[in-house]
């Protein structure tokens, strides 16, 4: 089961890392400019995508090692807070610093599911766009710890 739970985060890795290389051109053009609105609309797909895909890694070690999800109307959360804990099955999945960089993609999905395009603030969503990358390789670290 580990080596299955292994393969499926490399997958996720993978087109997370995918992701974050198609919008790569996009992101380096929002530092010089403020970003249109199709290009706004754009980086918050990413946005969303990317902590979906974060999710669904947390999602495989939790099915597979902690033996189920979280429930109940916090169940996000829930996830990524039990990802910093260890338990009798795993170690800690990510650090504390981690799960507070991570909480804010989260709460960012959770505001592009329930707004309308038009309603997006680049000035509150710029700093996730330009720290993405750098949060998914110290996230790729970390995971690297947790496989080994």
């Amino acid at each position: 089961m580990w080596l299955e739970i292994q393969e499926q985060i490399m997958v996720e890795s993978a087109q997370i890392d995918q992701l974050l290389q198609l919008y790569r051109s996009v992101v380096a053009e929002s530092v010089q400019s403020p970003p249109d609105f199709v290009k706004t609309a754009a980086l918050a797909t990413m946005l969303h995508s990317f902590y979906t895909g974060v999710e669904n890694i947390f999602k495989r070690i939790a099915i597979g090692i902690d033996g189920g999800l979280p429930t109940g109307s916090a169940s996000h959360s829930a996830l990524l807070n039990v990802m910093v804990s260890s338990n009798e099955h795993r170690s800690a999945v990510i650090s504390e610093t981690s799960r507070i960089q991570l909480k804010m993609y989260m709460n960012f999905r959770h505001v592009f599911r329930h707004a309308y395009s038009f309603e997006l603030d680049w000035d509150k969503m710029a700093q996730l766009v330009w720290d993405c990358e750098h949060v998914w390789h110290e996230l790729q670290a970390e995971l690297t710890l947790f496989l080994k």
